[in-house]
């Protein structure tokens, strides 16, 4: 393992200071690494502590985690442990044992840095898995991307310090030095599809391929540089994100097929944690161009895409039908779902800022209240002349179908007098011979 400490400075993996988690199951790749960055902690100037998941998947999995812990408290090592439920958060999200081991693994990974229990974690992903990853992507059809493989270092966070190192170098590390590690037995159970490529696929290859690992990895480092100079020439500058969604303008589907699929796999990476299949993206790109407005359509992790106007929604999207009336009077307005509406009155004439409406106080009934949209629903836009049904005016306006429930408007009765941040009627509008004035203003829970 002579490169590794050269691998951890070459990619500043590692800061002064700073507190590295190794991810420890007892595997002989993970013991590795805990004794290999314990042993160069004073050379690095940092600390090392053991991170264990327990994910309740084996009989034996207790074992190895009281096996860990032994081992940290024999080295004076500081350690974690954490017990895991991967069966469960399969059943209930319908994913593979696989699929949910590592949400779980990573969930408390996640946890624990912002905790603040350690700055960065560790992973004992070395060369050969990384060609395992990068075949089993290339299997999946998960394009380009994929086949980069594992970087060694993701978000700043996640550090793969053997990542270049072979398994058998690994293996003569642990001889070398006495080091224990106990035998994970599922990692022989070959209806897990990693161990289907470990075991099968990738030993019939070596048999006539013997160079194959090196070889699988320095494609994906050709592939990643690829990669790095197409997605260079992405401008995602006018995307529109909030905490739920991304809205991708409909004019980005009009580009390469290659800047294309890159900007789709941007946008899905905010909500998916692992890579999304090509089949989802040639899905996406097709229906960004081809489905009608307002339709919907599922996709894995819980992430819908919505077609809308001139836009592709993408995310935890739902459709929220609101109620409740509020009467209309100055002061601060909460309403759960979109904000706050603060309504102040003045004398003084000024010009509408962004966010803001002014209306003729005087033009305002007494009888008119804060609500939602109702059939029958009647509204004179601002100098359009003319009325028109609400429903008709969002269509015009091209307000999403999902977002029109969300929208509060005064009224009094059917009479539309305010679109909560998009439009007031006519008939409030600020005229010469107004004295009175309501001065609006929008904050909005997401924006």
């Amino acid at each position: 393992m002579e490169n590794v400490l050269e691998y951890i400075k070459k990619n500043n993996m590692i800061k002064p200071r700073e507190v590295i988690g190794v991810a420890c199951s007892g595997g002989r790749d993970s013991m590795a690494l805990l004794h290999f960055l314990n042993s160069v902690k004073e050379e690095l100037d940092c600390e090392v502590v053991a991170i264990n998941v327990d994910h309740g998947i084996r009989p034996s999995s207790a074992f190895d985690t009281e096996f860990v812990m032994n081992y940290c408290k024999e080295n004076h090592i500081r350690a974690y442990k954490f017990k895991g439920e991967a069966l469960k958060v399969a059943s209930e999200e319908k994913l593979t044992i696989e699929q949910a081991a590592r949400k779980v693994r990573y969930g408390i990974f996640e946890t624990v840095i912002q905790r603040g229990l350690v700055d960065k974690i560790a992973l004992a992903h070395h060369l050969n898995d990384q060609a395992e990853t990068v075949l089993l992507n290339i299997i999946r059809g998960s394009g380009l991307t994929g086949a980069r493989g594992m970087e060694p270092v993701r978000d700043g966070i996640y550090i793969r310090p053997m990542l270049t190192t072979p398994r058998e170098e690994i293996m003569s590390y642990l001889d070398e030095n006495s080091i224990e590690f106990v035998e994970d037995e599922t990692n022989s159970d070959n209806t897990y599809s990693r161990n289907y490529i470990r075991n099968i696929v990738m030993p019939a290859l070596r048999k006539n391929f013997k160079s194959v690992d090196k070889n699988i990895v320095n494609f994906a480092n050709i592939c990643a540089k690829d990669d790095d100079y197409i997605n260079s020439q992405i401008d995602m500058r006018t995307m529109i994100e909030t905490a739920d969604y991304v809205k991708l303008p409909l004019t980005y589907f009009y580009q390469d097929e290659a800047i294309v699929n890159r900007i789709l796999r941007r946008a899905l990476s905010r909500f998916a944690k692992q890579d999304i299949e090509s089949k989802h993206i040639n899905m996406l790109r097709s229906f960004a161009l081809e489905a009608e407005n307002g339709t919907m359509i599922n996709l894995p992790f819980k992430i819908k895409a919505v077609k809308e106007y001139d836009y592709l929604t993408i995310g935890y999207i739902k459709k929220n039908e609101m109620t409740g009336e509020y009467p209309f009077r100055s002061g601060k307005l909460f309403i759960e779902g979109y904000g706050m509406i603060r309504t102040t009155s003045s004398k003084v004439r000024t010009e509408p800022k962004i966010h803001q409406h002014i209306v003729d106080a005087g033009r305002i009934p007494t009888t008119a209240v804060w609500r939602f949209r109702q059939e029958g629903d009647m509204f004179s836009p601002l100098g359009l002349g003319g009325t028109k049904k609400l429903k008709d005016y969002f269509i015009d306006k091209k307000i999403p179908a999902r977002m029109r429930a969300e929208i509060p408007v005064l009224a009094d009765g059917n009479r539309i007098l305010v679109v909560a941040d998009i439009e007031i009627a006519d008939e409030v509008k600020v005229t010469d011979d107004t004295h009175q004035f309501f001065k609006i203003n929008y904050v909005r829970d997401l924006m």
